[in-house]
């Protein structure tokens, strides 16, 4: 699962110092083992020194349909990470990397309260409509 590959160091977020190199010359690792024609990353900009990079540049946004079928968030999270990378997902692969992402979540959410502690953030996001043990249930 993600969790475990963030765990075990085979998948990472990283924060990079500014400038931040180009992604396309970067070996990334696999993060999804379900297909081997895709991988995701995220990166974080350092803001140390003054403005973050991401400050600075120009932004082009575009609307991304996604499909509303109870799992939309991480449908969005995907195709904008698969996007970023430049890489195109069938239907099938969307929906199958959205779910292993939300599983991955549920295991930090749901299954483990020391995990749980580090998000707390979300964690009042989540339980503002309904409590958690029923978020979890779902």
């Amino acid at each position: 699962s993600i969790l475990q590959q963030l765990k075990d160091g085979t998948a990472r977020f990283e924060l990079l110092p500014s400038p931040a190199a180009s992604i396309s010359s970067f070996k990334w690792p696999r993060l999804f083992s379900g297909s081997n024609s895709h991988r995701f990353f995220a990166r974080i900009g350092s803001s140390i020194g003054g403005k973050s990079p991401a400050m600075k540049k120009v932004e082009h946004y575009s609307v991304q349909k996604v499909t509303g079928d109870g799992r939309c968030l991480f449908r969005a999270l995907v195709k904008g990470m698969a996007f970023n990378k430049g890489v195109s997902l069938s239907t099938w692969e969307e929906r199958d990397d959205a779910d292993e992402l939300r599983m991955a979540v549920k295991e930090i959410i749901c299954d483990s309260g020391e995990d749980r502690r580090q998000y707390e953030e979300a964690l009042v996001a989540i339980t503002i409509d309904v409590s958690l043990k029923r978020y979890c249930q779902r």
